[in-house]
């Protein structure tokens, strides 16, 4: 079969499971572009979360396809997993939180990430801690010593318990406090009590909520890190020098669906569609953050500080260094 007839299509909704993949948004000609693309066939790193719905909105929209781009998405854990895959080429372009990002990017001489386009950022409870119905723990404070379970040790979810137990005098340790559960594993580790309790991110918590009654003690996306940046899209220095001009149609469609991610409603309509297991009760009830569309390097450089005060890196991070330049 030739090139030109070689189609991929949107398999149905991504499941919540390492590694699966779905091919999605696909009617350009592979390897030939209208728009002198150097590359017409993506992969894009993602996850079954609110963070990622401009990704099915741009899917569903078209406007990948519009940019003469084929979409291929692959589900990751989190961001620190797609750093591996963006390192060895399997990922074109990755979602992935700030954190992994910067961490990888100062400490692994062999990666050169760089930021094409803001993801996402935090609002009222976004972010959550939470323990079962049943549990005598009130405040951050009484989960000092506990088991507390995120979806990866030294990453946004440990910065944003650490940054909110701080101004509380409590101060949780990496590897003895923390213990890593997949997102959609938590609600599991609450009921079974492997962990005291779970770092949520939604639809999670707001899902716990529903189906275990879980309660939140403490409003991670509050304070010190209120409006906080989580997560972008990031791809490696040397893809986007090889290939300019895919990057940047992939970040004008991606900010044409972060831009249209401001109607709430159609947020919540597109979630159920792509993380199985969220329905259109839970959508329509739980907490959403905002789709920043431009690349703010003094919004990203809240994270480099945060990370420095925290000891996840030994020196202060110039944000800028770490930035595509935007397409815009």
């Amino acid at each position: 079969m030739s090139a030109s007839h070689r189609r991929t299509f949107l398999g149905g909704a991504l499941a919540i499971a390492l590694g699966l993949t779905v091919v999605a948004c696909g009617d350009s000609d592979e390897g030939s572009s209208a728009n002198g693309l150097e590359k017409t066939d993506i992969t894009l790193g993602t996850m079954t979360v609110a963070d990622t719905a401009p990704v099915q909105i741009a899917i569903d929209k078209g406007l990948f396809k519009a940019e003469g781009l084929n979409v291929k998405t692959q589900v990751i854990q989190g961001g620190a997993a797609g750093i591996p895959l963006l390192k060895s080429g399997r990922l074109d372009f990755s979602f992935g939180n700030y954190v992994s990002l910067l961490t990888a990017g100062v400490k692994d001489p062999g990666f050169k990430p760089k930021i094409v386009a803001e993801g996402f950022q935090s609002a009222s409870k976004t972010h959550t801690l939470m323990v079962r119905k049943d549990s005598p723990y009130r405040t951050i404070k009484d989960l000092e010593g506990k088991k507390i379970g995120v979806n990866t040790r030294r990453n946004i979810s440990t910065l944003l318990v650490r940054a909110a137990g701080k101004p509380q005098g409590v101060e949780f340790d990496e590897d003895k406090n923390f213990v890593e559960v997949p997102p959609p594993a938590m609600e599991q580790a609450l009921k079974s009590k492997s962990v005291e309790a779970v770092q949520a991110i939604e639809p999670f918590g707001t899902q716990m909520q529903k189906t275990l009654g879980a309660r939140m003690v403490s409003d991670l996306s509050s304070g010190p890190t209120a409006d906080f940046p989580i997560a972008g899209y990031a791809a490696t220095e040397k893809f986007i020098q090889e290939h300019p001009k895919t990057t940047a149609a992939f970040q004008r469609a991606l900010q044409k669906a972060q831009g249209m991610a401001a109607d709430r409603k159609l947020v919540q309509d597109t979630l159920p569609t792509y993380a199985k297991g969220i329905n259109e009760e839970v959508a329509s009830t739980m907490s959403y953050g905002t789709f920043p569309t431009t690349l703010n390097a003094t919004r990203l450089q809240r994270v480099a500080d945060v990370m420095l005060q925290f000891g996840y890196v030994e020196e202060k991070i110039d944000v800028k260094q770490f930035i595509a330049e935007s397409a815009a």
